[in-house]
């Protein structure tokens, strides 16, 4: 190609400035592209020396004599840098200096190529910048572990969060296998390699599961593998971002118990209300039939087969009542009389019944402190539940074994589950037993609910115990596991002042006798009233056999209509459970009027209204014609 070749062909290149120096560098040619982009036209850059295009400090440290004889020593030189326009501004360029050699070795000259790449530097800057906002951003994150895995899982990154939540410092952990994260169950199942297969397969993995720290402690952990690949399709490794969650899960776990304790609660005292309403109702059937079987047993003639299966009648009707006594407590609708109870003493009181009770395969162990504040409890209750636990703690032994009833105070300060804050003494009853699994400690303590063989038991002994101790203002708690024993605790609240209990708050007898003066008592007129007919006529007529005149009443308002009627009535004996008006609103409009009057509340539990005590002397159904003389004559007094 000739020398017009060549130049034509130089002269359409405007992508690149090519022109020649010669050996002291002045500018000999010059083409279009040399002044698209450095702003030089040909004749006002011949014979100029290339220094010109470099940066003053450039000039002043020689980096243009450096070029030349850096190419004319080694052949070329290359290089970027920054260039200097006619207009003074500046442009970034990959420079190509070529020395030009006579066919003796002389150098003729230079041939020099420079190429703008202003814009693809400023391309790159910005890559690089945002690069390092991205790599800052990583590394100022602190509540997520974000780092890179190779495609063996092996760490190659490591940011802040990562160090915090993990533990492991950078040069600890890169270069080593992510399943050290795994804990060991789940390293021998597979599940590190089973995630990034995943993240291969389905391009991401993601799961909740339990992570280990470098102290060994686990946390709960939000995970999310995603495979990263080459423009090609090639795996070139993981983004492995991991979330603690071990808080929120905590949180979590707790309202659902929370949940679970209100359910619980609610059905529980769902289960009171109708276990309650039953109880009262058959307490107004057993009223009817123990007064009415006293009654035949009067009238009947001495005949031992007659008598025997009337008695055999009223014994059922009494394990009736205490079955009906037992629900009510479930309900906590008994009648309490709490009183401040040594409770040492009260257990030392009843060992023998226990031994007894319990028999000699069992060992009764008890530890109580030297000093121990009192609680405010009905202590004929309290012997009834303690003799039940012990019951229950024999009956989960097989053959033989060993109950250990101790106390302790304790001192509540934020209201939990029943408990509000407070002096409490725990009163608890431990076995060696098998125990309980979960399932069956979740309804130990609902009515009717038994482990033990048909006619065995009730059902009703926890439930009972629960009920009288949340009605005395503590709580009953069972702790077990299977094959760890079970253990009972009564939490009853403490006397916190220095009172006295006596004796006879422990030993009294729990079925009232009839008084001397009830035989002679004179007959009175009594005004009974009851809006169960039945209750109504065996209560009528089991006054009438005692000698009394009885006008009858179904409803508080004809009750209050024969008051108007007769001026002479000695006595009122009315129901609670009445409705349209109850006892205690019939008790307080007989009162505008005859505030003297003495009166008798019947019930069938302890359902006065708060603050609605009223005063006024209550009989407990069901009683029978001894109970009610009983009560006559207390009230008559």
């Amino acid at each position: 190609m000739d020398d017009g070749r060549y130049r034509l062909l130089i002269d359409s290149v405007t992508d690149y400035a090519i022109y020649m120096l010669d050996p002291e560098g002045l500018v000999t040619s010059w083409n279009p592209g040399a002044q698209r982009f450095k702003g030089y036209t040909e004749s006002e850059i011949l014979g100029s020396h290339f220094s010109r295009f470099y940066g003053e400090e450039d000039r002043r440290a020689g980096v243009p004599e450096q070029a030349l004889e850096t190419a004319a020593r080694e052949g070329r030189f290359e290089k970027e840098g920054w260039r200097v326009r006619k207009d003074g501004s500046r442009f970034w360029a990959h420079v190509v200096i070529d020395p030009i050699r006579h066919p003796s070795g002389e150098i003729m000259g230079y041939a020099k190529i420079t190429r703008d790449l202003t814009e693809r530097r400023e391309a790159e800057e910005t890559l690089r910048r945002s690069q390092e906002q991205f790599r800052i951003l990583v590394e100022g994150v602190t509540d997520y572990a974000i780092y890179l895995l190779d495609p063996e899982g092996r760490v190659s990154s490591w940011n802040a969060g990562a160090r915090r939540i993990k533990g492991y410092l950078p040069e600890e952990i890169v270069g080593h296998h992510f399943s050290r994260f795994y804990t060991a169950e789940d390293r021998a199942n597979g599940e590190p390699r089973r995630a990034l297969d995943t993240a291969v397969r389905e391009g991401k993995f993601e799961k909740e599961s339990w992570r280990v720290r470098k102290d060994g402690n686990r946390f709960w952990a939000h995970v999310v593998i995603d495979a990263i690949r080459d423009p090609a399709g090639n795996l070139i490794g993981f983004a492995k971002i991991t979330r603690d969650l071990t808080e929120r899960r905590e949180g979590q776990r707790a309202l659902e118990l929370a949940q679970e304790a209100l359910i619980q609660s609610q059905k529980m005292d769902a289960i009171g209300q109708l276990t309650g309403g039953i109880a009262h109702d058959f307490n107004n059937l057993l009223t009817v039939i123990l007064g009415s079987l006293e009654l035949v047993r009067r009238r009947v003639p001495e005949d031992s087969r007659i008598t025997g299966l009337v008695d055999n009648a009223v014994q059922a009707a009494q394990r009736g009542a205490s079955l009906t006594q037992r629900m009510l407590a479930f309900a906590r609708r008994q009648d309490l009389k709490p009183e401040p109870i040594d409770v040492p003493g009260l257990v030392r009181g009843m060992t023998d019944l226990l031994r007894r009770s319990l028999g000699p395969s069992i060992d009764i162990e008890t530890r109580f402190p030297l000093v121990l504040a009192r609680a405010q409890v009905d202590a004929n209750q309290l012997e009834m539940a303690l003799l039940n636990l012990a019951v229950n703690a024999r009956d989960a032994m097989v053959g033989s074994g060993r109950i250990i009833v101790a106390a302790h105070e304790e001192t509540v300060t934020e209201e939990t589950a029943g408990l509000k804050p407070g002096h409490y003494v725990r009163l608890s009853v431990a076995d060696s037993g098998e125990g309980m699994d979960e399932a069956t400690l979740a309804r130990a303590m609902e009515p009717f609910f038994t482990t033990k063989g048909v006619g065995k038991g009730t059902g009703l002994g926890l439930s009972m115990i629960h009920g009288m101790a949340a009605q005395s203002g503590g709580q009953l708690v069972l702790k077990s596991r299977k094959g760890e024993g079970t253990t009972a605790e009564l939490w009853l609240p403490a006397v916190t002042t220095d009172v006295e209990a006596t004796d006879e708050a422990i030993d009294r007898d729990r079925q009232p006798d009839v008084p001397a003066a009830a035989a002679a008592m004179r007959p009175l007129v009594v005004l009974a009233v009851d809006d169960d007919v039945l209750v109504l006529m065996n209560t009528a007529a089991m006054l009438e056999e005692l000698g009394h005149k009885v006008f009858q009443a179904n409803s508080a308002k004809k009750a209050l209509e024969i008051l108007d009627r007769e001026q002479h009535v000695d006595l009122v004996i009315a129901d609670q459970a009445m409705p349209q008006m109850t006892g205690t609103q019939l008790i307080e409009a007989i009162r505008v009027d005859r505030p003297e009057l003495p009166i008798l509340l019947a019930t069938g539990y302890a359902e006065l209204p708060p603050g609605m005590g009223l005063g006024v002397p209550k009989l407990s159904k069901p009683f029978s014609q001894q109970h009610l003389a009983a009560a006559v004559a207390a009230v008559m007094r």
